[in-house]
């Protein structure tokens, strides 16, 4: 970025961290939104099975912020159709629990969890996916069952205070002019971004014209008789003598 421009004022570093609030703001308003949803009819509990107890030695259990690692197999509770399994993936599934990262049946019932235990959630459509569903595999109002296995807990980091960052003069009310400068900040991120495209677009230019460059050295060293084709017999790098 060029500090000659003026549009430029922030820092990269800076810029990223507005980007974090602005990102924030949006989780924020999926959170709202998937309230709103849950609402639409009482919520159930969910059902927690201990397929495999914890063992005696646990030191540990997962707590909101921690970094979980987990096998699980997903299913419809219905039809028991299995929609997802990170075993056939071979990876455990990693989040952080309490950031907001999966679905609120997980959130309580993947809680005072040791590793090497195992657990199997019976979570109702409104702490799942509620009346929207998610894609192709799991329908609108589907109850889900998942067996977890904790693989690992590793510490996590708390997650920001984002009503805290927006509320500048503290007061624990956010107003319609601070929401307003995460916006001002969002439309200087917007700048800043379009200055970036501009100058990869020219570096992709650049990048071309080099390549027509080697391109042109190509057939000046190939195309022996010069008559613009490369024949089977001119071309020198590696080739099935069969053609």
């Amino acid at each position: 970025m060029s500090p000659k421009r003026k549009e430029m004022t922030l820092h990269q570093t800076d810029m990223a961290l507005h980007l974090h609030s602005i990102a924030a703001l949006l989780v924020l308003a999926l959170v709202a939104l998937s309230h709103g949803d849950d609402q639409e009819g009482a919520e159930q509990a969910i059902s927690i099975e201990i397929l495999s107890p914890p063992p005696e030695n646990c030191e540990r259990k997962s707590k909101r912020n921690d970094m979980l690692f987990v096998h699980y197999v997903g299913t419809l509770t219905e039809s028991g159709r299995k929609f997802d399994s990170s075993l056939d993936r071979g990876d455990p599934f990693e989040f952080q629990l309490g950031a907001g990262q999966v679905i609120k049946g997980w959130e309580e019932g993947l809680t005072d969890m040791c590793v090497g235990e195992k657990r199997k959630l019976i979570i109702p459509a409104s702490k799942g996916y509620g009346s929207k569903g998610a894609g192709e595999s799991i329908p609108p109002n589907a109850g889900l069952t998942y067996e977890v296995e904790l693989i690992d807990i590793k510490d996590g980091q708390a997650p920001r205070n984002v009503f805290k960052e927006i509320d500048s003069n503290e007061d624990k009310f956010l107003s319609q002019e601070e929401l307003q400068k995460q916006t001002t900040l969002n439309n200087t991120i917007v700048r800043g971004v379009k200055l970036l495209e501009e100058k990869l677009r020219r570096k992709a230019s650049e990048l071309m014209e080099q390549r027509n460059e080697i391109i042109t050295d190509i057939f000046k060293e190939e195309d022996q008789d010069k008559d613009g084709f490369i024949s089977h017999d001119e071309f020198s790098g590696p080739k099935h003598d069969e053609l």
